[in-house]
């Protein structure tokens, strides 16, 4: 039996020990294909086995299972089952978080059913809704989850809604969502429910503690955090079907991550807590400077008392995510002189690196949102989207400081 921590750093650091049989230091990179065995026996109890463990590493690797158990533990993390034991999670660690999600959705629904999901999605979420499930005949709707009045309306008029799915904090608006609310409906009509935790990770946000039966990262990002590699993880509770159908999809489709990634993405999870209680300081401060800056149009940052989704954050949330956008009083041209301007941070997509990163989502991750569902989601033209890295919070003020001149 595997020994449980006190501590959200321990978890991350040693929750995969048993996973190396060799000796080493570090959970090695296990670059290998595929897996002998001794005797035909222990091949065929491999193949019997529900754990794909030692077969083909499109299957199943020694790497990948190290990450998995990690990130599961750091899930599960203080959490209890309905019979009082810590809770039990089964993860798949895929090439990206879109293969992830493409799991979580291809094992969970078929053709006729529909999905209910929320304004200001990840531009990948969005199209993958709309131009691949939606194609394969499964429905989406998008509506307004802080309206848990007219969720339920949709639901009772949609019986093909089988499915709830959940992104809090979202991309690029930081809008929050009431996990625990909307479970709550959700599972008063028998729906699965499941959240995209990439924004704050388990050190931030733990939706299973919301009865919430899956959780998917983009493990890219925070959890790794130092843009090294792409990654995705699918978690869920019922540990039967993550074994066998969740595991059937994931197979097929061929979203398997590889060891090397892997290894970079577990050495990059032993720093989580302490790389994001330092993200979320500077955040905390360089949201504060922006709100009071007299170039500043709007700051969309949950840990502002004036943001309308403070409450619902401060509730479900450690801390704040330090992922948040603003928008500059001359609109699309003052954003993009700003952007012009800096001289540290750094102009790229994705997030959660130790750098700071600036984009501009209405020309990069959302480009392919219809542009009036992006202003109706709040990403206009001159949003500017900040992930927040762990320099020094002086030399990032000083650098926006100079850049919005």
């Amino acid at each position: 039996m595997k020994k449980s921590f006190k501590g959200i750093s321990s978890t991350a650091l040693h929750s995969a020990i048993n996973v190396n049989s060799e000796d080493a230091h570090l959970v090695p990179i296990y670059a290998t294909s595929t897996f002998t065995y001794e005797t035909t026996e222990i091949g065929i109890e491999r193949f019997e086995g529900g754990d794909k463990d030692k077969i083909y590493s499109r299957w199943a690797n020694p790497t990948c299972k190290a990450v998995e158990e990690t990130i599961a533990a750091l899930e599960a993390f203080g959490i209890k089952d309905i019979a009082g034991n810590d809770l039990q999670i089964k993860a798949l660690l895929h090439s990206s978080g879109q293969a992830a999600m493409t799991t979580m959705f291809l094992s969970n629904l078929q053709s006729g059913d529909a999905i209910i999901s929320h304004y200001s999605l990840y531009g990948g979420t969005y199209e993958l809704l709309h131009k691949v499930l939606d194609n394969s005949g499964i429905k989406p709707f998008i509506t307004n989850f802080n309206d848990i009045d007219e969720v339920e309306k949709i639901i009772i008029h949609n019986p093909s809604i089988k499915l709830m799915h959940i992104e809090t904090p979202a991309n690029p608006t930081n809008q929050c969502v009431d996990i625990e609310a909307l479970s709550n409906l959700a599972k008063k009509f028998n729906l699965i429910v499941t959240v995209d935790n990439t924004f704050a990770t388990p050190y931030l946000q733990q939706p299973f503690n919301y009865n919430v039966d899956f959780v998917f990262h983009s493990t890219t990002k925070f959890l790794n955090g130092h843009g090294t590699a792409i990654g995705g993880i699918l978690l869920g509770k019922d540990i039967e079907f993550m074994k066998t159908k969740a595991w059937k999809w994931f197979a097929l489709l061929g979203g398997n991550s590889n060891p090397f990634e892997a290894f970079l993405l577990l050495n990059g999870i032993k720093t989580l807590e302490i790389r994001m209680q330092q993200h979320c300081k500077n955040a905390d401060q360089l949201a504060n400077y922006l709100q009071q800056h007299q170039a500043i149009e709007k700051v969309n940052y949950v840990g502002l008392t004036t943001h309308p989704d403070y409450e619902i954050a401060k509730k479900q949330m450690r801390m704040p995510t330090p992922v948040f956008s603003f928008e500059l009083k001359g609109g699309l041209q003052a954003g993009i002189d700003f952007q012009n301007k800096l001289q540290m941070c750094t102009r790229a997509v994705s997030l959660g690196t130790v750098d700071t990163l600036i984009s501009h989502p209405a020309s990069t991750t959302h480009v392919s949102v219809p542009r009036e569902e992006r202003i109706k989601f709040g990403i206009t033209d001159g949003l500017i989207r900040l992930s927040v890295g762990i320099e020094n919070i002086v030399d990032i003020i000083d650098d926006f400081e100079q850049a919005l001149i």
